[in-house]
C-alpha cells in the first residue's frame, strides 16, 4: 500500500501491478498519484524480476476519470500555476508509457477519460470490455484534448478523431478499436484472469498471447457507418465550414452533432482543431504533448475553462457562458496565443 492507498502496488509473479484506488472519484487522478506510477515505473524498468505491468482501476466505474478539475478550477480562479507543474510530470508520465521498455497491459473498464486516456492509451497492449466509455470531452469545459490527446486522434482513421474531440463524443468497445484508442476486447468477466496469466509475463510476444487467448470479437463499431458524413465534414479548414458543411446533411446524426458544436467553447473548439492539425504534421508523441502543455497553459489564464468547470462541477447549471460566445467572434489572433 502506497501514501494514503490513492494507487495499490504489488508484484504478482514477473507481474508489476498499479492499482488506481479512488473509487469514489473513479479514480481521477492527484499529483501524488502521478508521482507514485512514475517511480513504479521507473523502479520495474530497471528491476529483471519484472518482465511486465498491469495497470488497471479499483471499482466498477472505471479506470480513470480525469484529472481533479476541482483542484484546477481553484487554481485558476486564484491565480495559481500548481496545475501546470502538475501537467509537465503527468505529460512525462505519459511519455514514459508510451516509451517504456517493457510490455505495459492497460484495462480501459468503464470510464477512461482525459487523464485516464494519458495512462492507458499510450500503453502497450490496450484492452477494452463491453463497459468501456473512453471521451476526450475537454471542449466541453473550454479546454482542449491533452495528455498526447491531439496525437492519438490526429492518428484515427480519417476524420473520425476531429469529430469525437470536437463532439466531446464518447466511444464504446468496438470504436475504440477502430479509432486506434485499444488494440483489442476481453468480456469484463476475464478479466481476473489477468494477473494469473500474465504473471510470468516477460516479452511482447508473451503479453500478445495471453490476451489473445481472452479476447472476443467486439461487436460492430457505429462510427464505421458514419464515416462518410464524417470524412466529409471534418476535412473542413475551420470549425465554421464544419458546423456549415454538419447543417448541409441530411443525417440524423449529423445534426446531433452540429448540436453538440453548438454548445461547447468556440475557442476550444477552434484551438483543438489548430492542435489536431498541426499534431497530424508533427506525426511523434513528445512534440504534440510539448504543444499540449502551451494550449493548456493558455487555457488556465483564459475565461472559458474555469467557467467551463463550473457550469460543469461547481454550479452544474450547464450553462457555460463562453466569450467569445460564437465562432466567427473568436480572432486569428486569439487562437495564435495558445501556440505561442
Amino acid at each position: 500500500m502506497t501514501d494514503e492507498a490513492e494507487i495499490l502496488l504489488a508484484r504478482h509473479g514477473r507481474l508489476g501491478l498499479i492499482t488506481l484506488n479512488r473509487p469514489k472519484a473513479i479514480n481521477a487522478l492527484t499529483l501524488n498519484m502521478v508521482r507514485i506510477m512514475t517511480r513504479a515505473l521507473t523502479d520495474w524498468a530497471a528491476d529483471d524480476h519484472v518482465g511486465a505491468v498491469l495497470i488497471r482501476g479499483a471499482g466498477e466505474r472505471g479506470l480513470c476519470a480525469g484529472g481533479d478539475i476541482v483542484a484546477i478550477y481553484n487554481a485558476a480562479k486564484s491565480g495559481d500555476p500548481a496545475p501546470v507543474a502538475f501537467w509537465r510530470e503527468e505529460y512525462a508520465l505519459n511519455l514514459m508509457i508510451a516509451d517504456y521498455s517493457k510490455p505495459i497491459v492497460a484495462v480501459m473498464h468503464g470510464v477512461v477519460m482525459g487523464g485516464g486516456v494519458g495512462i492507458s492509451a499510450h500503453a502497450a497492449h490496450r484492452v477494452v470490455t463491453e463497459g468501456s466509455s473512453v471521451a476526450m470531452p475537454e471542449v466541453g469545459i473550454g479546454f482542449i484534448p491533452d495528455v498526447g490527446g491531439t496525437y492519438l486522434l490526429s492518428r484515427a482513421p480519417g476524420e473520425l478523431g476531429t469529430h469525437l474531440a470536437l463532439t466531446a463524443g464518447r466511444a464504446g468497445p468496438a470504436d475504440c478499436l477502430l479509432l486506434g484508442l485499444a488494440d483489442l476486447f476481453i468480456p469484463q468477466d476475464r478479466l481476473s484472469r489477468l494477473p494469473d496469466d500474465l504473471r510470468d509475463c516477460g516479452s511482447h510476444d508473451q503479453a500478445r498471447a495471453v490476451l489473445a487467448a481472452l479476447s472476443a470479437p467486439a461487436g460492430p463499431a457505429p462510427l464505421a457507418d458514419a464515416r462518410g458524413w464524417i470524412d466529409a465534414a471534418y476535412a473542413a479548414d475551420s470549425v465554421e465550414a464544419i458546423a456549415a458543411r454538419l447543417d448541409g446533411l441530411p443525417d440524423l446524426s449529423a445534426q446531433a452533432a452540429l448540436e453538440l458544436l453548438r454548445r461547447h467553447s468556440p475557442i476550444s473548439l477552434k484551438v483543438t482543431l489548430r492542435a489536431l492539425r498541426k499534431a497530424r504534421a508533427l506525426g511523434a508523441l513528445a512534440p504534440c504533448l510539448a504543444m499540449e502543455l502551451k494550449a493548456a497553459t493558455a487555457c488556465l489564464g483564459g475565461h472559458d475553462f474555469p467557467e467551463g468547470i463550473r457550469a460543469a462541477v461547481i454550479d452544474k447549471d450547464r450553462a457555460p457562458k463562453w466569450a467569445p460566445a460564437r465562432l466567427e467572434d473568436v480572432g486569428e489572433d486569439q487562437v495564435a496565443r495558445y501556440f505561442a
